[in-house]
């Protein structure tokens, strides 16, 4: 999807973005034009530390799109344990995903490490919410041994007011109580 070129990133319109490719920069969906990240490692289930990774080293440039398999993922929005994440120092965001759909937001990546949830410090980065998933414009971490966390996403699709309805469910297992099921609907 391309909306119109441009010499600087003021001229695209709502939802687009001044991305260059091929040496030409253009106003340009990132729902359209993302780098797919699969990498099972990121799960917030990993914890394996035989192999530790460092996003630190990766030239994060453009948007990106999370996947664990062949499910589409998403970073976590709550504190991930250290250890986890195949780094020591996970990577989630503060704040909640957007639910506009288009809508892009800035949130804050925090870190957790020795106990704290934002131990080093934290950093900013763009996240775009598209028809079902999320892409992020994903910045380079401040330190090594920290790397970017992703969980899976449920999704159920309603159709039957005509309309594409998404509800995510997050199941919880609170000490001493049962499980405990959040919903929001996208």
């Amino acid at each position: 999807f391309i909306s119109t070129s441009c010499t600087g990133c003021q001229c695209c319109a709502s939802g687009t973005e001044c991305i260059t490719t091929s040496g030409v920069v253009q106003c340009l969906d990132p729902c359209a034009t993302y780098t797919v990240v699969n990498d099972a490692w990121r799960s917030t289930e990993n914890t394996d530390q035989t192999i530790l990774h460092c996003d630190r080293n990766i030239v994060w440039s453009g948007w990106y799109r999370f996947y664990l398999g062949q499910t589409s993922a998403r970073m976590p929005e709550k504190c991930v344990a250290e250890d986890r994440c195949g780094a020591d120092v996970p990577l989630w965001i503060t704040e909640p995903h957007p639910v506009q759909l288009n809508e892009i937001v800035t949130r804050t990546v925090c870190n957790a490490w020795s106990g704290s949830c934002c131990y080093f410090t934290s950093h900013t980065i763009q996240i775009k919410v598209c028809s079902g998933y999320y892409v992020y414009k994903l910045q380079q971490p401040t330190a090594c041994w920290l790397a970017y966390c992703t969980g899976t996403v449920r999704y159920f699709n309603d159709r039957s007011g005509g309309l594409d309805h998404y509800v995510w469910i997050n199941w919880e297992k609170n000490p001493g109580k049962d499980l405990k099921m959040s919903k929001r609907i996208i």
